[in-house]
């Protein structure tokens, strides 16, 4: 650290303050927070530790700024963001990219010296009068080859809360670590405020990812997917210490699914926000380790994986007492509990498809909102975002897994990928081998935009991995570590594709929502080679005489032959569509695509084609020929 840097600590920070922070040891580090306090001018710093008091000052403050109002239940708050600023905004997050290098054209991205200059005008004198809050969390398992050390820097209360719940504590692993710590650093701050404690500017929102140097900038904006560096901006970095490293990181949640004879077999699984992701890492029964991003590593020749985080930070619209039993019990106990963006009447939160009776009044992202409300466009206001959300952490829930922190993970038995393909894809494949279905499931996953991300929604587009908006490598290369990371273990996961979303010709959902646990139990079985299955031109699907039985034991439903041929039946035609579409996205923005890639995409194209010759456009799964 020069000695303009210590000086300025010295003088900024109070003594006690001073002292947490540099018993850290780590030059980097002090650099960092110094240019934080320099440019942002905070009218005082609080450097926080692992400590109970610690966490308990943020509580205390979020409240008594009023970024966070208390619920009727115990421990629950709610906290508002902005009219525009209700979810990840794509147009003004960009990389950081030096003069001499290169990004896919694909990814929004500015150059870096005129972005930096651009964020680093708009954050300088942002904390004025109000206190920067340094906190210090660990991404992966503490003291374990998955740790990645973090340090954020923000002036919003709110957004350090949601730290407490959402990531484990880093203050004593950057003590251990010293100089040596090589970690993630995040600069945020609200900006100015409304007098409801929001972004006031939100035509000034910005999140700059310099990639150069670890680093995450985010200013006039308070949506935790924008401020909370360690969540899907961190993950944009940690895919490029992966890729340097050989190892993976995926938007992916993990769970033990339980299996006959009482064993436990752990899956992972990527989705698209709104796809069904969080759902299906909460079923019923189930043990969850992980709803959102996941490291995988090869450790003695297994295929391990650790969840990123230790909390949930949840969409809630439509969770509901039948479908979503664990959630709903949660939050509704007296346990920690930040919604955001719901409706709020007489301390009771209300969201959209709750399942009961929506008041016709409240407090909501608008201000006091009424039936009808109208915002300045015409558009009448609905009673809680569609966006709204949840953060609690998983040791709350009653079916978190205990492996959540071993620093050695757990060993992964299968990989699904799933996205909204109304037309093609049935509802739970498995790929022949693990190029098949990282190609064919991952690399082909195929969606439409949700109300997870600012802008239109119901648009097809192609979400590679569901990682897509979060690859800060060439898309070939991720795709690429993806097929070589199965050679470097023994026994790669099986990988399967699921679709919730497939539908009938009127338009209707051929499956239940629930049925997605029979989907997740028919995978375990066939992770442990114990059941069949028919083969199909784009994998392996079910037999009916497998999944009649677990729809009885799983939900307790009668599963007839007629909702079985509708579900399995092989749409040749939008298929083959799907395969345009996915070999027309890669052509135009992987140019870097491995060859493994087309060359299975046109096996699969022939396989359906020889189906279509010899049994038509549509073909019912016991009349598939195994030949093909």
């Amino acid at each position: 650290m020069s000695n303009d840097d210590l000086k300025l600590l010295k003088d900024k920070l109070a003594e006690q303050e001073y002292q947490r922070l540099a018993a850290l040891n780590n030059t980097r580090l002090f650099r960092f927070v110094a240019d934080a306090v320099a440019l942002c001018e905070p009218g005082s710093v609080v450097v926080q530790d692992d400590s109970p008091e610690a966490m308990e000052m943020t509580r205390k403050k979020a409240v008594e700024t009023g970024e966070e109002t208390p619920l009727a239940i115990s421990d629950h708050t709610v906290h508002f963001d902005g009219m525009e600023d209700q979810g990840r905004d794509r147009e003004v997050t960009r990389y950081l990219v030096p003069k001499d290098d290169t990004l896919p054209e694909a990814l929004n991205q500015i150059e870096r010296e005129e972005g930096l200059a651009e964020i680093r005008g708009l954050l300088k004198g942002s904390m004025r009068g109000r206190t920067m809050i340094v906190r210090f969390l660990s991404l992966g398992p503490t003291n374990s080859v998955f740790s990645i050390p973090c340090v954020e820097c923000t002036d919003s209360w709110y957004v350090s809360h949601s730290l407490n719940l959402l990531y484990r504590r880093g203050y004593e692993e950057f003590k251990r670590l010293g100089e040596s710590a090589e970690f993630f650093a995040t600069l945020h701050s609200s900006g100015k405020l409304t007098e409801r404690m929001v972004s006031a500017e939100p035509d000034k929102k910005r999140i700059y990812i310099d990639y150069t140097t670890d680093t995450v900038y985010s200013v006039n904006t308070q949506y935790a997917g924008n401020t909370v560096g360690l969540k899907k901006l961190a993950l944009r970095l940690t895919i490029r210490k992966a890729d340097r490293e050989g190892w993976l990181a995926e938007h992916m949640f993990l769970a033990g699914i339980h299996g006959p004879g009482g064993r436990k077999t752990y899956m992972g699984g990527a989705f698209p926000s709104a796809c069904g992701k969080t759902s299906t890492a909460m079923l019923p029964g189930e043990m969850i380790l992980g709803d959102d991003i996941a490291y995988f590593r090869a450790i003695s020749g297994e295929f391990r994986a650790a969840n990123a985080e230790s909390g949930i930070f949840g969409i809630i619209q439509n969770v509901n007492a039948n479908d979503d039993p664990t959630i709903w019990d949660v939050l509704h106990k007296p346990v920690e509990v930040i919604f955001s963006n719901v409706l709020i009447k007489d301390g009771k939160p209300y969201w959209l498809g709750m399942g009961c009776k929506i008041p016709e009044t409240g407090e909501n992202f608008s201000g006091q909102w009424y039936k009808g409300k109208k915002d300045e466009a015409g558009n009448e206001i609905p009673p809680a975002h569609k966006n709204a959300r949840y953060a609690v952490a998983l040791s709350a829930l009653e079916n978190c897994d205990p492996e959540l922190d071993n620093p050695n993970g757990v060993v992964l038995g299968g990989i699904m990928y799933g996205g909204r393909d109304r037309k093609s894809y049935v509802p739970v494949q498995q790929g022949f081998d693990w190029d098949h279905g990282i190609v064919a499931y991952g690399a082909s996953l195929e969606t439409e935009t949700t109300f997870a991300i600012v802008g239109k929604e119901g648009v097809p587009e192609i979400n590679l991995m569901s990682i897509q908006d979060f690859v800060a490598i060439p898309l070939g290369k991720y795709i690429k570590n993806n097929l070589d990371f199965g050679k470097k273990v023994d026994k790669p996961p099986l990988v399967f594709g699921v679709n919730y979303f497939l539908c009938d010709a009127e338009g209707k959902f051929v499956n239940a929502i629930n049925d997605k646990h029979v989907w997740v139990k028919w995978m375990e079985l066939r992770i442990h080679n114990e059941v069949g299955a028919i083969r199909a031109p784009t994998g392996w699907i079910p037999r009916y005489e497998d999944l009649k039985p677990l729809f009885k034991q799983v939900l307790d439903k009668e599963y007839s032959h007629e909702d079985y041929v509708k579900q399995f039946t092989i749409r040749v035609p939008e298929n083959l569509a799907k395969l345009d579409r996915v070999e027309a996205f890669h052509r135009e923005n992987v140019s870097d695509a491995p060859p493994e890639l087309f060359e299975i995409l046109a096996a699969q194209r022939e396989r359906l084609l020889r189906v279509q010759q010899r049994c038509g456009d549509y073909v019912a799964p016991e009349d598939l020929p195994q030949d093909v």
